[in-house]
Parts: C-alpha cells; sequence; structure tokens
C-alpha cells in the first residue's frame, strides 16, 4: 500500500515545490498572451505556441521579430540561440536522474524550462530525483504557461500596456531569484558579471539576439577560469 502511494506523495510534493513559481509564471504568460494578438496572432494560435514550443524567452524573442508574413528562418535561429542553453542544462539534470527509464528521461527533457530545471536541481542537493516528483513540478508550471497565454490572448485589449500596470518585470524577477537560489559567493558573482557584461556589449554594438549567445558563452567561460584557478591553487 506504501509503495502504491508513493508515486502521488512525491507529486504532491513536487507541485509544492514549484507552487511560488507557478504563481509568479502567470503574469509572464499573460504578457506573451497580450503580445501575440498585438503581432497579429488569434488567441488560439498563441495558445498553441505556449503549448507547443513551451520557451518563455524565445517565445518573447520570436514576437519581437514577428513580421507578416513571418520569417521562419529568422525565428527558428533566433529561437536555437535562445535555447542554446537547455544542452547544458539537460546535460546537467540527465547525470542525475537515473530513477528515470530511457522514455521517461527523454519525455521530462520535452519539458524542461528554467524554472523547473532550477527547482530540480535544488531537489537533487537534498533527495533523490523521481519520475512522479518531476511530474509534480512539471505538469503544473506547463498548464500554468498554457492557460495563462490563452487568458492574457483573450483580454488582449486590457493587456497592451504591460508596462504600465508592472508586469514587464515579472520576467526578469523570477530569473533573479532563480540565480540567487545557486549564489556560491565570489564565484557565482564572477560568472554573472562576465555574463552580463558581454551580453550588454553585444546588444549594444551588433542586431539580433546573439547578446543571448555571447552572456552564455562569457558565464561559461568565467565559471571553467574560476574553477581551473581554484585547482591550481588548491
Amino acid at each position: 500500500m506504501l509503495t502504491q502511494r508513493q508515486p502521488v506523495g512525491d507529486f504532491l510534493d513536487g507541485a509544492k515545490a514549484i507552487l511560488p513559481l507557478v504563481v509568479a509564471v502567470v503574469p509572464i504568460g499573460l504578457v506573451f498572451g497580450a503580445v501575440s494578438v498585438t503581432k497579429g496572432l488569434s488567441a488560439l494560435e498563441a495558445t498553441l505556441m505556449s503549448a507547443l514550443v513551451f520557451a518563455g524567452g524565445s517565445q518573447f524573442v520570436a514576437m519581437d521579430i514577428w513580421t507578416h508574413p513571418a520569417s521562419w528562418e529568422g525565428v527558428g535561429f533566433a529561437a536555437l540561440l535562445v535555447n542554446i542553453r537547455h544542452v547544458l542544462m539537460s546535460a546537467s539534470l540527465g547525470t542525475k536522474m537515473q530513477a528515470f527509464s530511457g522514455w521517461r528521461r527523454y519525455a521530462a527533457m520535452l519539458v524542461l524550462a528554467d524554472e523547473i530545471w532550477a527547482i530540480a536541481e535544488f531537489r537533487t542537493g537534498v533527495a533523490r530525483l523521481t519520475p512522479s516528483w518531476f511530474a509534480g513540478i512539471a505538469m503544473p508550471f506547463y498548464l500554468a504557461w498554457v492557460a495563462s497565454t490563452l487568458i492574457g490572448a483573450s483580454l488582449g485589449a486590457f493587456l497592451r500596456g504591460p508596462a504600465a500596470i508592472g508586469l514587464d518585470f515579472a520576467f526578469p524577477a523570477v530569473f533573479v531569484v532563480l540565480a540567487m537560489g545557486f549564489w556560491k559567493g565570489r564565484e557565482t558573482g564572477s560568472v554573472l558579471a562576465a555574463s552580463a557584461l558581454a551580453a550588454v556589449m553585444v546588444h549594444q554594438f551588433v542586431p539580433g539576439v546573439w547578446y543571448i549567445a555571447a552572456g552564455a558563452l562569457a558565464g561559461l567561460a568565467a565559471a571553467l577560469w574560476t574553477r581551473r584557478t581554484k585547482a591550481v591553487t588548491a
């Protein structure tokens, strides 16, 4: 009886862990839905985009460069640059998914998002990562993202100025909180500083979304340099 109830308990524990971020993602989904209808998408199209793509950063970038007719090559390449970080995220998490069978591991990666990855990484520091617990963090977050997109697109006429009511700050606020959760002192600060400086400089002088890739590469280089320096001095 205990083994039958354990997956349910794990699922509920996961849902409790992700709840604050579920609340935080709702205004972001509302903004995306509202922005998408200003670009000519219908509420159904915006909702399908959130359901099938499920990548807030690349979806916002896609809306920034959206034209009629849309340049699929440009949108696709921009999405690739934004989401290339998922290679590192999945590699990091994949080493801690021993309880996942082959198909469950790949299915989990289909719903990987920054917030889900971060909560899962925090979990691995204190307990074993299980499929039912991961489902508990992924499903509510996914449903909240899709549902809030639908609501935002349906209420687009009322939400066309998200900055006026402060919703535009929701996205960076979530990432600030996640970054602070991984804070390890000077080592983390150097990585964040290098990433931020590279992103700002490239954004200033290079058109497009190359600043995202530049920030990621600079942060990775800073992390490798810091670790190498620590190993030499140890």
